[in-house]
């Protein structure tokens, strides 16, 4: 219902996949309703940001089994990656990561 009304439809199943995948450094070709999402203009977070987006907006009860399954994501991500004091501290931090 809300990605009917705020958000694209489907966009926050794409954006957990194409969060996933930027996470876990899989290689494998992006599927056919996650291409348009992965282009090189629109940078790895653009998934995290909508998931944060989606966090913000949704119910509590469907944000908390969202933020479940983000948050896992964002421990492999910390644990595979380190800080990046060049980035910009204005920027999420899953920006400053490298």
């Amino acid at each position: 219902m809300l990605e009917r009304g705020r958000l694209a439809p489907g966009i926050v199943s794409v954006a957990l996949s194409v969060w996933s995948v930027r996470v876990h450094g899989v290689e494998r070709p992006w599927r056919p309703w996650e291409a348009e999402f992965t282009c090189p203009c629109c940078g790895e977070g653009w998934a995290r940001d909508e998931l944060q987006g989606a966090l913000s907006v949704l119910p509590p009860k469907a944000a908390a089994e969202l933020r479940v399954q983000v948050e896992c994501l964002d421990e492999v991500l910390l644990g595979r990656t380190h800080h990046d004091p060049a980035a910009d501290s204005e920027l999420a931090w899953w920006h400053r990561r490298c």
